[in-house]
């Protein structure tokens, strides 16, 4: 999955990432896909448990689209069978009277999962980057100086504990229409539909502009950034799983060994 991993030091450039490639997993078409999914699901489930048992880390997995971008698609298809238990889900909106009184970080600190748990950010921290620049919200001065916040508030959650992936859902401005459209035409859909997201559309390259900043700003070696090709949703789904288990497989977790001595115990 390193080919999708954006390298500390190195400057993004979106165009050339095609969002409907598939290198990773050429032989596979989306019908011959769900096996191997499936068994994606249950290595995470079991290296759920895993973490949990361990009890010394974390996971926090940072997830950015643009509307339509399939975030919470992501979600559902790659962590069902993990189990609810072990996973936080948050998303990150507009912000409260009563966030907007503290720091832009406030709100996300106190949602970093404790050790022993997978945190989802759907959306995140780096709306501050990226819808606050785009829509002019704040003076870029200030914008421009949270990148270093960024940093080094993840440097501290790794120091602690906990390890980050970070994920670009990466699809094309046509694929985006495409979805649209299908949110018009889809009842099952059309709650979803927002007028603003054609704002945001209309804001295409400038959106383009704050992702590749923000992501070549603010990925390293121990939060990297990957920016994974989305047009195919199953291809997506492999990926993004493919590289939690990687990371979680990396960690060298063990099973802690029993407080008590079982040799003598009989169950009758």
């Amino acid at each position: 999955m390193d080919a999708y991993r954006v390298a500390e030091g190195t400057g993004l450039d979106l165009r050339t990432i095609d969002p409907g490639e598939k290198t990773a997993f050429a032989d596979l078409k989306k019908s011959s896909s769900l096996n191997v999914l499936a068994s994606y699901r249950r290595r995470l489930a079991d290296l759920q448990r895993l973490l949990w048992a361990d009890g010394s880390r974390s996971l926090l997995f940072v997830l950015q689209a643009m509307d339509t971008g399939g975030k919470d698609g992501t979600i559902r298809k790659v962590f069902t069978g993990v189990n609810p238990q072990g996973v936080d889900v948050r998303g990150f909106g507009v912000p409260s009277e009563r966030e907007l009184d503290h720091d832009y970080l406030w709100r996300v600190h106190t949602q970093a999962p404790p050790r022993g748990r997978i945190g989802i950010f759907n959306r995140s921290h780096y709306e501050d980057v990226l819808v606050v620049r785009v829509l002019d919200l704040v003076p870029e001065e200030q914008w421009r100086r949270r990148y270093g916040h960024i940093r080094d508030f993840e440097r501290m959650l790794i120091d602690e504990g906990t390890v980050i992936v970070k994920v670009m859902l990466h699809i094309s401005k046509e694929e985006q229409a495409r979805r649209l459209r299908s949110r018009l035409d889809d009842p099952a859909k059309s709650y979803k539909f927002n007028p603003s997201d054609l704002d945001s559309r209309s804001r295409w390259d400038e959106y383009m502009a704050a992702y590749e900043e923000a992501i070549s700003e603010t990925t390293t070696v121990d939060a990297p950034w990957f920016v994974v090709p989305s047009d195919r949703k199953w291809y997506r789904n492999l990926v993004i799983s493919k590289i939690l288990i990687e990371t979680l497989e990396g960690l060298d977790l063990t099973y802690p060994e029993p407080e008590h001595d079982l040799s003598a115990i009989v169950i009758e």
